[in-house]
């Protein structure tokens, strides 16, 4: 009995699924790689390929990962995978940054005053389980994602290996001077009692009093300027911070501003501010009826003496070239102990340059109105004092950009303390550590290339490098002290043992052995002789920590790229550098890339506190991880990048373009054996041929687009391949051959032959950021012999490859082929031009009812001579190029005036519809056996069941 002629038609096959079930599946890809080894395998397949190191910047491991994590790694996976896939080994080493501020609080909160009780190792340890729970978290979450890598055994900078090689990069730096201890301003956190790095300040709006102050004069006025003989004189200083003139010790002029001496009417009192303020400073201090009475420079008001506004102190002139005219009065209050200009002014002039502000901000040596208040407290009461004395000219409210702490958020100050600096202007190989910075910045490819710009100016602007904190997580500074001259020991011998010490046993070892448990016997102090010593416990910088990471996981390898935020310009990017510099001459990086912040919709930077977030892992439980990874591949990551769940779900719809597309490439190679059935490219047919041909300029692109990391580009070229060349065009067109010719038949395995190969192309080129669904692909693609286990295992296709290592196209007997691959382009291009134009005309027939679907369509062409000739040598493929059932051609001679030189007749198709493949045709029921049929399904019976 003949089956039905519906089970004739071979239809799609294939156990891939159309519904992905990401969240479901992904899970068991997950377990795949874990059975297999995945990471493993790649690198024994690549021992000996060339390398290719990115160097991965070390997430806080303090909470679950968020939208910037999963960026930051899914553009590192991005990067490693298709490093592979070109045939680099490229291993990547995941790593945490576990000390710190931020966990040390969070611990600090759970013990509460249980810590009092504490010794410090029993805190190190319950921050050690808390980073710990969450760098297990991270590590997970990652994976999660599809992130491949060391997970097994990352680098964490509170290991022990890596806290001996903390110490290791500190010494290299000790042993060559780099280091010091020395009084000196910088940032400080009164609420987390530490010293901060300018890496550690963000800059936020704050509201703070602003006052206008009068310093009386107790010099000699005539010495200024002959016109002020007798006069009562005083000079008006402006300053945002009222705390701080408990702290004032010298009052600062500009050397080369002119100045003006403003004599108030009625008073006779005379004010010096600089002229190009004197307008705004009679305005905002209240002076309404003022004459200049002499006109100066500024260095003549060097070495004149002021009376303290309320303390019994003499007030010094003094000149500076940080003094300007942007706002204030020209004069400006100089605390030497709360800020970094007015610090080196008072080193300058022998000034006290004593603090009397404690670690947690309180004041103290001073009057009772103010004593033992906290800085921000203090504000109020010394503005009450200067008023009752006199001296207060004006006050008010001012808004500006103020440095806060980037850990509790809150403002910060200037508190000149004792902390371990390394000196920016140290001699390193005939320049200095700075300048030898510099020039390493410009070996560097910096992309974009305004990084280059940005971190050079930080590096040449910046001030040593404060490396010390006052807190108990982290590691120690690990110097000892003499008892006996107080100087620090050196010596090779005691820094090699607390090397080996932290290596044996981690940091913790500082606070749990005793000096002499540490050291050597009989080691000396080299300036006085004596032998006991006492260690150091304020704690390394976390930048410090972290810009080791190259000496902990490279050695003395360069890494081939460092990539993260904006921010890491005076963060990571730069700690790394001057470690690297410092220590070993020479940048640890060959190319530094900076990503973009993620916003919200109304392009707000995602915040916790705003709850305007994106959740990766919970897209990855909805939507699954591949969307998280498809939606990194979308964005530009150069720029600031929107983010929202509406957008996650326009991923997912485009995911699923793409799903469907390899579904179909799979539905439609059931019971293709690629080892026996391909067909070879000179004898395939010419739209096949011209497929491959545009897919090999895909690969090229997008082989290209990953080496440049223009990992959006490749998303964007893949999703239009997807729409125009292969649904909208190729899949339309092949379908009826691919469904209707007999199985075996050579121009079936033509079209199947371009599809495998096509499918081929994109489950490798979209491996490193479709993860999940390649493996998936692969497992049902079918194999060639000794394919690897893993799409993940093999290359990149090559475009020659895709051509069947052909360029030249030899023309086969009985048919006319384009001699060459550029004449086959230039063809179907001119082709696909026709075909727009015949969908229009057919459209145009559809609305105006004389066919419904195209193949009730017959197309009649009049061309020219030369479109007449291209069409003809294409007869055959033209009424499925244009999915009609019949095409006529005519020459024509001359134009229809529209510039075409192409007329198109669009009328219903002669005959009847074939009861098998739907095309229309006259030879319906020719055939006495097979009578509902169209002459080329009768042909193609006959093979099928014979």
């Amino acid at each position: 009995m003949a089956p039905a002629l519906k089970d004739t038609i071979n239809l799609p096959k294939t156990g891939f699924a159309m519904k992905a079930n990401l969240p479901q599946n992904e899970p068991k890809r997950l377990e795949f790689w874990r059975k297999i080894g995945i990471y493993e395998r790649i690198r024994e397949a690549r021992k000996d390929a060339p390398r290719y190191l990115l160097h991965d910047g070390p997430p806080y491991a303090n909470g679950e990962i968020h939208l910037g994590h999963a960026l930051n790694k899914c553009l590192k996976d991005f990067v490693v995978k298709s490093k592979t896939m070109a045939g680099f080994d490229a291993p990547y080493v995941p790593g945490w940054d576990c000390h710190g501020l931020p966990i040390e609080i969070k611990v600090d909160e759970k013990l509460g005053r249980k810590k009092l009780e504490m010794a410090p190792a029993q805190v190190r340890r319950a921050c050690r389980e808390y980073a710990q729970k969450y760098l297990d978290l991270q590590s997970e979450q990652f994976q999660r994602i599809g992130v491949f890598g060391q997970f097994d055994h990352p680098y964490s900078t509170m290991s022990r290996e890596y806290e001996s090689v903390i110490a290791r990069v500190f010494f290299d730096f000790w042993e060559n001077g780099f280091v010091y201890k020395g009084l000196r301003p910088v940032y400080w956190c009164i609420f987390d009692r530490t010293a901060l790095a300018e890496a550690e300040v963000e800059y936020e709006q704050h509201t703070s009093p602003s006052v206008w102050v009068k310093y009386a004069l107790t010099s000699p006025p005539e010495a200024i300027d002959p016109a002020l003989a007798g006069k009562g004189v005083s000079t008006i200083i402006w300053t945002t911070t009222p705390w701080t003139l408990p702290a004032s010790m010298a009052v600062a002029f500009h050397p080369e501003y002119e100045y003006v001496a403003l004599e108030d009417a009625e008073t006779h009192e005379v004010y010096i501010v600089a002229q190009a303020l004197a307008q705004a400073t009679q305005e905002n201090a209240g002076l309404k009826n003022t004459r200049a009475i002499a006109a100066f420079p500024g260095r003549k008001l060097e070495g004149t003496t002021f009376r303290h506004p309320f303390l019994d102190r003499k007030i010094l002139g003094v000149l500076a070239d940080y003094v300007t005219l942007e706002q204030g009065t020209g004069a400006v209050h100089t605390a030497p102990s709360h800020g970094a200009d007015d610090f080196y002014t008072g080193v300058k002039y022998g000034i006290d340059l004593t603090c009397n502000v404690d670690a947690a901000g309180r004041l103290h040596n001073g009057l009772p109105e103010y004593e033992g208040k906290t800085v921000f407290e203090a504000n109020l009461p010394i503005i009450e004092l200067l008023k009752s004395r006199g001296v207060l000219m004006a006050e008010a409210k001012i808004t500006h950009s103020y440095p806060h702490c980037w850990r509790c958020h809150n403002p910060i100050i200037f508190r000149a303390t004792e902390q371990w600096f390394i000196g920016m202007e140290s001699p390193l190989h005939g320049s200095t550590l700075r300048q030898r910075a510099l020039d390493e910045i410009g070996k560097v490819k910096w992309d974009p290339s305004w990084g280059e710009e940005r971190i050079s100016n930080m590096v040449a602007t910046r001030p040593d490098w404060c490396i010390s904190r006052q807190r108990v997580w982290g590691v120690p500074i690990p110097i000892f002290f003499c008892e006996g001259c107080n100087q620090p020991l050196r010596s090779k011998v005691a820094d090699e043992a607390v090397i080996a010490l932290f290596a044996r046993e981690g940091a913790d070892a500082w606070y749990t052995r005793e000096v002499n448990e540490i050291l050597p016997a009989g080691l000396k102090c080299q300036g006085c002789g004596g032998q006991n010593f006492r260690k150091e416990f304020d704690i390394i910088d976390v930048w410090f920590e972290s810009g080791s990471s190259w000496a902990a996981v490279l050695g003395e390898l360069i890494a081939d790229m460092y990539i993260e935020g904006g921010d890491q310009h005076r963060g990571w990017f730069q700690s790394s550098l001057l470690c690297s510099v410092g220590t070993r001459d020479r940048a640890p990086y060959r190319m530094a890339v900076t990503c973009g912040w993620t916003l919200d919709p109304q392009g707000r930077a995602m915040s916790k506190s705003l709850g305007n977030g994106v959740d990766p892992v919970e897209v990855a439980n909805k939507l699954g991880a591949e969307i998280v990874r498809l939606w990194v591949a979308s964005v530009d990551f150069r720029e600031d990048m929107h983010a929202s769940d509406e957008l996650m779900l326009r991923v997912a719809d485009n995911y699923r373009d793409i799903r469907n597309a390899f579904r179909w490439i799979l539905g439609n190679l059931d019971g293709f054996d690629p080892a026996h059935d391909q067909v070879a490219f000179e004898e395939m047919e010419s739209i096949d041929q011209y497929m491959l041909l545009i897919t090999s300029d895909l690969v090229r692109d997008v082989l290209r687009w990953y080496e440049q990391f223009e990992f959006h580009r490749i998303y964007q070229r893949v999703i239009a391949f997807r729409t125009s060349e292969l649904s909208n065009f190729y899949f339309d067109v092949l379908k009826d051959r691919l469904y209707t010719y007999p199985r075996k038949s050579r121009p079936r395995r033509s079209g199947q032959t371009a599809i495998w190969r096509i499918g081929e192309v994109l489950v490798r080129l979209l491996a490193p950021i479709m993860s999940f669904t390649a493996e998936e692909v692969w497992q049902f693609l079918p194999a060639v012999v000794d394919r690897p286990e893993s799409v993940h295992l093999t290359l990149f296709p090559t475009p020659e490859e895709v051509l069947g290592n052909t360029t030249e196209l030899p023309g086969k007997s009985g048919q006319s082929v384009p001699s060459s691959t550029e004449q086959l382009r230039i063809d179907w291009e001119r082709l696909l031009l026709v075909r727009e134009e015949v969908f229009r005309h057919l459209e145009a027939a559809r609305k105006d009812k004389t066919i419904g679907s195209g193949l009730q369509a017959k197309v009649a062409l009049s061309a020219p001579a030369e479109i007449f000739s291209l069409l003809e040598r294409y007869r055959e493929t033209l009424r499925y190029l244009f999915i009609v059932s019949q095409v006529e051609l005519r020459p024509l001679a001359g134009s229809d005036g529209n510039g075409s030189g192409l007329k198109i007749e669009v009328s219903p198709a002669e005959g009847q519809k074939c009861e098998r493949c739907w095309n229309y045709s006259t030879h319906v029921g020719d055939d006495a056996a097979y009578p509902t049929v169209c002459e080329r399904c009768s042909s193609a019976l006959e093979e099928i069941l014979a």
